[in-house]
């Protein structure tokens, strides 16, 4: 029996973009499937010739997906269009095409994972499947009390309220927050609510991962422990919002359940990239001209204290 999936699904598989992407490029007639040209919602199976901007597609499987885990500097866009001046592809310069899961603003830096599996994207992202995002946060004006209960509580923006979150002030001007959401500009809008106006901001950690040992405008692949921690959180997780929420409740997962994700790499095994650039970080030449300009800060100052430990820290006050 031959085995179909919905034709954007094929081509986030194959490491060419995610499934939104996909679905753009379909609608704007770039796919064509069997020379016919595609509508979004095709089914097709791996016996069928999908090309795509006229590209042959051929979905990857098992251990051929790339993950790096990416220290942008300021400055760097995140995007996967061609020809965009400092776009985060070109300056990681991977051997393999690739994409980053979510944004961070040309104005912020820190921690953004890339990966050629489209597949894990949305899991990763969406709020409802409640996998976190730690930022270090330094603002214009000294920070009160009312500030980081009220940051905390949930603010007003773009039509809807901020889910509650973890707000710890760490010093006069700098905070850390830990979000679920990813709202355009989010920290940024909630800052301008209250009248405070973000110096700097700084992705420190995503989930299990931080940024201790990458420095600022360099890149590691994760290593397969990593990658099996990742893929356990996941397992649960939903690519839409609302069955994000329907399943997590019907399915809570223990901490010795571990179900099998398409895609997951097995520790014991790893792929002929992960090989090739098994190393603690990548140098990339680029880098040395960014660093001068960015406002990274030292991992030795804050990479060590983002472990994914925030809850022991002192709590917001509600």
């Amino acid at each position: 029996m031959i085995t179909t999936i919905r034709l954007n699904k094929f081509i986030s598989d194959s490491g060419i973009c995610s499934r939104r992407e996909a679905d753009k490029a379909i609608e704007h007639g770039h796919v064509f499937v069997n020379g016919r040209r595609a509508k979004v919602g095709d089914q097709v199976s791996e016996r069928d010739k999908v090309l795509y901007n006229g590209q042959k597609v051929e979905a990857k499987k098992g251990n051929d997906f790339a993950f790096l885990a990416f220290n942008k500097p300021v400055g760097i866009i995140s995007t996967t269009e061609v020809g965009v001046k400092d776009s985060i592809i070109d300056y990681v310069g991977y051997h393999e095409r690739i994409f980053p899961i979510g944004r961070l603003d040309k104005d912020s830096q820190g921690l953004i994972f890339l990966t050629n599996n489209g597949d894990i994207v949305n899991k990763i992202l969406r709020a409802g499947n409640n996998h976190e995002k730690e930022y270090l946060v330094t603002v214009n004006k000294p920070i009160t009390d009312i500030f980081i209960e009220k940051m905390g509580n949930g603010v007003p923006m773009l039509g809807e309220t901020t889910k509650r979150c973890k707000v710890v002030k760490e010093s006069v001007y700098t905070f850390r927050i830990v979000l679920v959401q990813g709202l355009n500009r989010q920290i940024r809008r909630m800052c301008e609510y209250f009248e405070y106006e973000v110096t700097k901001l700084e992705r420190v950690r995503i989930m299990n991962i931080n940024l201790k040992g990458i420095p600022t405008g360099e890149w590691r692949p994760l290593q397969p422990h990593e990658m099996d921690e990742i893929m356990t959180a996941i397992a649960n997780s939903t690519s839409t919002e609302e069955a994000s929420v329907t399943k997590k409740q019907a399915n809570k997962p223990t901490e010795n359940t571990k179900k099998p994700v398409q895609g997951q790499r097995p520790s014991a095994q790893r792929s002929t990239a992960a090989k090739q650039m098994d190393r603690s970080t990548n140098p990339n030449p680029k880098s040395k001209a960014l660093r001068g300009t960015s406002s990274g800060v030292s991992d030795k100052k804050y990479g060590a204290k983002s472990t994914g430990n925030f809850s022991k820290s002192r709590p917001t006050k509600r």
